[in-house]
């Protein structure tokens, strides 16, 4: 067993290993699903396969939360409403689920555009990298945050940014117009606005412990997944009756209709698929929370672990089911994401002198 320490750089590749085999599995299922009939493929509509695999996700993630108890109380403070007590981190970790609902489905459809697995993770990883960044300079000036964001994790926040703007805006001849496509757009804008709201939570959560008080993650993602199940079955809940209660006519809301009233037939097996993804919910929470680091270093390791995850993603599905190769841009901004890593582990090596220097983790 690879025995680590609690904030030990050993942890972080730990979580790092887990994160990316899962989100391996993650990218080549969705492009399996979704892959032409005619191809031997499901065939199934994006807004198909995302109710199952949601269902198949946060299914796993709440009942791992439920089994082990991870909802039990590890507050530090309480609030008062009336007579009712209740632990004050309530009034931010479940707004972090609400936005945590917002992550899930946007993420699947984001995967159900016209574009590679690595080309969607790129951008999605890259804006959250900026997003960790921005995060850190709002809580140092508001003095919540006491650490140094180094130089190095700037650099990889530049590179980060270099990778997501060869993605956007080049175009090759054939090429999927991200910029100009309203749908594309519109998913990775609500993307990040339920991003930067989840990970400036998160990181308050984590920032505002007390010296020597645990900080308990397990918790946080219990309280979290709990809140965002239950705001996506009041989601789920109105856009099935939305043709009744708003008069909406659409096509996606059919389709979303369609897969609950007459299950495809695959859909159990598009449940399973979606478990995967309830699995890298674990890794990717417990990785934007790692002790002891800024939010703009483990925004940085969580999204090029899945970026480096979409590559092989991509390649796995090229090899095993004849889909598409990676073009020029794709090797282009995984090349501007490998010199980040190089910068992201000297900022590692340089933040564990720190963290034991200062007694935060034990040196192992």
């Amino acid at each position: 067993m690879w025995r680590t320490g609690e904030g030990s750089t050993g942890r972080l590749l730990q979580l790092c290993l887990g994160y990316f085999v899962f989100y391996v599995i993650t990218g080549v299922t969705v492009k399996y699903f979704l892959g032409r009939p005619e191809l031997g493929f499901p065939g199934m509509e994006g807004i198909e396969f995302l109710v199952y695999s949601t269902l198949g996700g946060t299914s796993l993630a709440v009942g791992v939360v439920l089994a082990l108890r991870w909802f039990k109380s590890a507050s530090i403070q309480t609030a008062q409403w009336g007579s009712l007590r209740f632990p004050r981190e309530f009034l931010y970790i479940i707004p972090s689920g609400v936005c945590t609902a917002v992550v899930i489905p946007t993420t699947t459809l984001m995967y159900t555009l016209p574009i590679s697995v690595m080309v969607a993770m790129v951008i999605m990883r890259a804006s959250v990298i900026i997003i960790s960044r921005a995060v850190d300079a709002v809580q140092i000036r508001q003095g919540i945050l006491h650490k140094k964001v180094y130089v190095e994790e700037n650099i990889g926040v530049v590179f980060a940014l270099l990778a997501a703007g060869v993605q956007m805006f080049w175009v090759g001849e054939g090429g999927f117009d991200f910029i100009r496509s309203r749908a594309a757009t519109s998913i990775l804008g609500s993307y990040i606005v339920a991003y930067s709201i989840r990970i400036y939570i998160m990181n308050y959560y984590k920032n505002t412990r007390g010296k020597g008080v645990k900080l308990n993650n397990k918790w946080f993602f219990g309280i979290e997944q709990i809140s965002a199940s239950v705001t996506l079955i009041l989601a789920t809940l109105f856009v099935f009756h939305s043709p009744r209660i708003m008069g909406w006519d659409l096509t996606q809301i059919g389709l979303f209709r369609g897969a609950i009233i007459d299950p495809l037939p695959l859909w159990r097996q598009a449940v399973l698929a979606g478990m995967a993804f309830g699995m890298v919910a674990f890794f990717s929470v417990f990785l934007f929370m790692f002790k002891g680091r800024t939010a703009t270093f483990a925004g940085l390791v969580n999204r090029l672990t899945s970026l480096i995850a979409g590559t092989t993603a991509t390649l796995v599905f090229y090899f095993a089911f004849k889909g598409r190769f990676p073009v020029l841009q794709d090797w282009i901004s995984l090349a501007f994401i490998l010199i980040a890593v190089g910068f992201l582990s000297i900022a590692e090596r340089k933040r564990v002198v720190e963290l034991l220097a200062e007694h935060e983790i034990e040196a192992k």
